[in-house]
């Protein structure tokens, strides 16, 4: 919806998909740290091996971390910095940014989509086909939702329909081309 509006939007899933594909720049390492077989037959990341095998190991998680957050920050910045004179403000969409610890420091606002935990769980299985138990393990192992919304400056609640978040996605569209209008050097 942003992006429709005009902003730029610079999504770190999407490059961790894009790092872990066929080809993709992070491939070599995964396979030299974690081995060939967390490659798939298609030459990407074999996302459901290496779920497992991250959420059993906390060291394995952290070394998967090493591998892709440099990378995804590295392309992110770059995406930013190539939209930043065409669009008002961007906006990174960071799942785990309250994680990263990094990230907070690049950014002017922190907008939070926030759900519900049976509805944030109900939209995972249907768009991942994960059983829910596994769902619950992946959110239990990332910042509670409290201290998502406790580090936001705005939220966005998204419970409904996506219509009914048309006019609350205007109202914080025009208040951060208002705030890019003040300047600022970050992105």
């Amino acid at each position: 919806m942003f992006a429709l509006l005009g902003a730029a939007v610079v999504d770190s899933d999407a490059i961790a998909h894009a790092l872990t594909a066929p080809g993709g720049a992070a491939i070599d390492a995964i396979a030299r740290q974690f081995g060939a077989h967390c490659i798939g037959t298609d030459g990407s990341l074999d996302r459901q091996q290496m779920r497992e095998r991250v959420f059993r190991d906390p060291s394995a998680k952290a070394q998967l971390e090493s591998i892709l957050h440099p990378r995804i920050r590295e392309v992110a910045m770059a995406q930013a910095a190539a939209a930043k004179g065409g669009a008002p403000y961007v906006i990174f969409v960071v799942p785990l940014l309250i994680e990263s610890g990094s990230w907070r420091s690049r950014i002017d606002r922190l907008l939070v989509v926030d759900c519900s935990p049976a509805t944030q769980e109900a939209r995972v299985c249907a768009r991942s086909r994960l059983d829910v138990a596994l769902v619950r393990r992946i959110i239990a192992q990332q910042a509670r939702r409290a201290d998502r919304l406790d580090a936001a400056d705005d939220v966005l609640v998204n419970e409904g329909p996506l219509d009914q978040l048309s006019p609350r996605v205007r109202w914080l569209h025009r208040r951060y081309c208002e705030d890019a209008r003040g300047g600022g050097d970050r992105l």
